[in-house]
């Protein structure tokens, strides 16, 4: 049995995937961190929680040796639209935190590590349809230019010293246990919220804008099953290419508005619409379906109305 270190436990995909990997090793056996943001009460009754940030490596290797880690995730990141605003910050966590990382697994004999990268990987030069695992990588954010290079880190630390690194390019991702946190996809997660707090919203993107997603009960399930599958299946040590759908801005608003009556959609595109024009509009994952037989299982019809399902009772206890 694995002894895991979720980095970043804290965050849209961190708090959701340190409770799967808990479910499946025990509690004890998942350490989760995170550099100042305070737990959430689930995280800290079910398994061990730690406080240090990715800039101190020496914090890191005391947490590692103390609970014999073997594997980490390495989730800590600022991202695309909160990247912009602050690129000195989002290149010191999302770069040097994972070069610090990938130094401490090396050091510590660390025997397995994952770090994601996105679909912010690409850029305007990258094709935007049926967007191929191998292609142009030219981003025009920090966040891009950090998973890039990040994504090369990982190859040749695999390369030259042996470690075992995976990841995958995400796409947005949908949930309804964490809030909007920055990203150029959020709005297909702040749609939700509004439609059942207000019954409207105002779009950042425009109504035609088509974006690959991805529910984030599949973005774990890809994840582990990653982690779990046989080195030797491995043919990408970048990071592979990871797609559910693709749909418009428009056609989620009309998703949610048959799900719930009175709903209205209208569109104010910010500076978010550029990055999200830079993306592709759909992602070919054939690699990763190949290698470790990745398949998704939620479309837009059952995300969309898992979500209402699920966020509604959260938002009403609020009140």
């Amino acid at each position: 049995m694995p002894n895991i270190l979720v980095i970043g436990a804290v965050g849209q995909i961190g708090t959701e995937l340190t409770m799967e990997l808990r479910r499946r090793h025990g509690g004890s056996s998942v350490v989760a961190a995170t550099r100042k943001t305070p737990f959430p009460k689930e995280l800290q009754e079910s398994g061990p929680c730690i406080f240090f940030d990715v800039a101190d490596k020496e914090a890191m290797k005391k947490v590692i040796k103390e609970h014999g880690i073997d594997t980490i995730y390495q989730l800590a990141s600022l991202l695309s639209a909160t990247g912009e605003k602050d690129p000195d910050l989002a290149f010191q966590i999302n770069l040097i935190g994972l070069k610090n990382t990938l130094d401490v697994c090396r050091e510590c004999n660390v025997k397995k590590i994952f770090w994601p990268s996105s679909i912010a990987a690409f850029g305007p030069t990258t094709p935007r349809d049926n967007t191929p695992q191998r292609t142009v990588l030219e981003p025009t954010t920090m966040y891009g230019v950090t998973k890039v290079s990040g994504e090369l880190l990982l190859q040749y630390y695999h390369n030259k010293y042996g470690l075992d690194t995976r990841s995958v390019r995400y796409p947005g991702l949908i949930s309804y246990k964490a809030e909007p946190g920055g990203g150029t996809t959020d709005y297909s997660v702040a749609i939700f919220y509004e439609a059942i707090k207000h019954k409207k919203y105002t779009c950042f993107v425009g109504a035609h804008t088509v974006l690959p997603m991805m529910y984030m009960p599949d973005a774990i399930r890809g994840t582990i099953e990653l982690m779990d599958a046989p080195r030797e299946r491995l043919t990408v040590n970048t990071s592979y290419n990871l797609a559910a759908i693709s749909f418009s801005a428009q056609e989620l608003a009309d998703e949610v508005a048959r799900i719930i009556p009175g709903f209205a959609c209208d569109y104010k595109p910010d500076h978010r619409q550029a990055i999200a024009d830079s993306w592709p509009r759909t992602i070919d994952d054939s690699q990763a379906r190949k290698d470790w037989n990745w398949k998704h299982k939620y479309g837009l019809k059952e995300i969309s109305e898992d979500m209402v399902k699920n966020l509604r009772p959260i938002l009403e206890n609020k009140k």
